[in-house]
């Protein structure tokens, strides 16, 4: 016999569909922008700028992909395209000889330095500006939250 499901308050439910109508919004106009301002898709941008902020501007393709959460073959092939436009290397792992380095080219860096800045004029316009400061701390919070529970949830579940 299964149980009722506990459906949502109407509290809850206007939080969860303000949530979810604001990520689709955001998320394509923030893609929008960063098209028409550099060329550049979302999976292209994100890949650029976690490099361009890792030491040497590279990273073990294998963390690349699990803080993108991707599966390494979506990487492989996401970066063989980056990798045909001459925005990022891959090198053999000096430490692992099965692993390898994901690593911006001098194009790759760039091209990162170009686009984050019409990137960050659209995160402001589309999303900060929209914000009080405790609006925004109190996003943060709940962001930083639920994060950390679905990380920490995460720790023993097997891969899928």
């Amino acid at each position: 016999m299964s149980e009722e499901p506990q459906w949502l308050t109407e509290r809850e439910q206007r939080a969860w569909q303000a949530y979810r109508r604001m990520f689709l919004l955001l998320n394509s106009r923030l893609a929008r922008d960063l098209a028409r301002d550099s060329g550049l898709s979302e999976p292209d941008y994100d890949v650029l700028s976690v490099l361009g902020s890792s030491p040497g501007h590279r990273r073990r393709v294998t963390e690349l992909a699990d803080r993108m959460l991707w599966s390494r073959s979506r990487m492989s092939h996401h970066l063989a395209r980056m990798q045909k436009r001459g925005l990022v290397v891959r090198e053999e792992c000096q430490t692992d000889g099965r692993g390898a380095n994901a690593v911006l080219t001098p194009e790759g860096v760039r091209t990162i330095e170009t686009a984050a800045p019409p990137h960050v004029a659209s995160v402001r316009r589309h999303f900060i500006h929209l914000l009080t400061s405790e609006q925004i701390d109190a996003f943060a919070e709940i962001g930083e939250t639920v994060v950390s529970r679905l990380v920490d949830g995460a720790q023993g579940a097997p891969d899928s």
